[in-house]
């Protein structure tokens, strides 16, 4: 045992696990959060409208909620070290190739492959939490996991003003520029810090317990599924038939499989963590709707530079981070959900009444109250999560935690492309508001219904 290890062993958790676990876990939200003000500067120089640049959200919550999942069942099965390097320096490849991208195919791609890279962060994170609980025998990780959240809110408080100034010093190429030196950083730190796993298994059993064609067809099912979802015309009926065969084929598999990807006995047999599941889809159909379709609008329809529309987002970043510091140490979670179900429903509603002669403090209003479920609905996800999932799975749930957020993301770029079409207009914007509300009505109704939040 190294001296580390050691002191850790005497005081607790391993407080040197915290830096590469936090960004490792920022590298995706602040991708997200700079992407926001960067798509019409980027729709402007490549001469392509809302419909086509809403492929560059798309094309990494695509790869990001196929890539979970699975990095989180190799992070179970291989230790967190190993993925944690392969991806973080992934991220890096893409920031080169999104910064000398010649059109916006190849910038498609370089998402893609940045959603690929930002896998590993979170289910590592939450399997390294896992760890130190079996280690320490102290399994409330609550001051780490509130701490996981207020990184996230911190960088996505950072994330558009940030991008508003990368666009103003360099164009729209230096958000991904930004990439290089994060990965950098992210792997000597995962080098430096990261436990090394015990080789206790052969390479016979770890590719028996991998289950390639569990995997094989989930990623079938999801890439049909999400490709339906960015293509809602008839036409593409077929991507949904081809989606719910795969699901079934899949399914069958899993039922049958003695080391499945994703054991669906135990999954079916916990309704709880299904439900949070639930609850991760809507309300992201909630949050990336306003993050990237309300951007949009505040830049095309009320007029803004996307610097000034990314420091519109700032409240809400600033009213999540202090919702979490508030309550992150507080055991339950049935009243942050219900809180932030309740504020998503209000902020919809004043999203209806804005127009393009609005005042400016009416957006800054609803920033303020979008602050509310931003901060509590996340840290709650992620807290009912580490209760409910079997904890030889955390990694591989704590991934599909993000999968069905991700779900959630795509189903509401999908819905701003459509709403949008060609220009973010204020009818579009309202449209949009529309859709949100019903997701956030939803999101309220799963709450209240769910009598096993109580004992979480």
């Amino acid at each position: 045992m190294s001296d580390r290890t050691a002191e850790a062993a005497k005081t607790g958790f391993d407080r040197g696990l915290i830096p590469p676990m936090l960004l490792g876990s920022i590298l995706n939200p602040v991708n997200s959060t700079i992407m926001a003000v960067a798509l019409v500067p980027i729709g402007a120089a490549l001469g392509a409208p809302p419909s086509q640049t809403a492929w560059l959200v798309s094309a990494l919550y695509l790869a990001t909620a196929l890539g979970q999942p699975i990095v989180g069942r190799l992070i179970d099965i291989f230790g967190p070290r190993k993925l944690f390097l392969i991806s973080t320096s992934l991220v890096g490849v893409a920031g080169v190739i999104g910064t000398a991208a010649p059109g916006l195919g190849v910038l498609i791609a370089a998402r893609v492959l940045l959603g690929f890279g930002t896998c590993a962060g979170y289910p590592a994170a939450m399997a390294l939490l896992r760890s130190e609980a079996e280690r320490t025998g102290e399994d409330n990780p609550a001051g780490v996991l509130t701490a996981l959240a207020v990184a996230n809110q911190t960088i996505a408080v950072i994330g558009p003003l940030l991008g508003g100034l990368l666009i103003g010093l360099g164009g729209w190429r230096a958000t991904f520029a930004l990439n290089v030196p994060l990965a950098a950083a992210a792997v000597v730190l995962g080098l430096l810090r990261l436990p090394r796993a015990r080789e206790t298994s052969t390479r016979e059993r770890w590719t028996a317990r991998l289950d390639l064609p569990g995997m094989g067809l989930f990623a079938v099912m999801l890439v049909a599924l999400l490709w339906f979802l960015m293509n809602l015309r008839l036409s593409s009926w077929y991507l949904l038939v081809l989606a719910v065969a795969a699901g079934a084929a899949f399914a069958v598999r899993e039922l049958r499989a003695a080391i499945p990807f994703i054991d669906l006995r135990v999954l079916g047999g916990n309704a709880p963590l299904l439900a949070t599941y639930g609850r991760a889809l809507v309300a992201y159909i909630v949050s990336y709707a306003f993050l990237y379709g309300f951007t949009q609008w505040t830049e095309e329809g009320f007029g803004l530079s996307p610097f000034y529309a990314g420091l519109v987002q700032i409240p809400m970043f600033l009213v999540a981070i202090v919702i979490s510091i508030t309550t992150g140490r507080r055991r339950g979670v049935r009243g942050k959900l219900l809180v932030g179900a309740l504020a998503q429903i209000a902020a919809c509603v004043l999203m209806l009444v804005l127009t393009g002669e609005s005042p400016l403090w009416m957006l800054l209003l609803i920033a303020v109250v979008f602050g509310i479920p931003q901060g509590a609905v996340s840290l709650a996800l992620q807290n009912s999560v580490y209760h409910q999932a079997d904890p030889e799975r955390t990694g591989s749930s704590a991934g599909l935690l993000r999968t069905f957020a991700y779900v959630g993301s795509m189903v509401a770029s999908a819905t701003t492309a459509v709403a949008f079409g060609p220009h973010a207009s204020t009818a579009g914007m309202h449209t949009l508001a529309w859709v949100m509300l019903a997701a956030g009505v939803l999101f309220l109704l799963i709450t209240v219904a769910d009598r096993s939040l109580r004992h979480v």
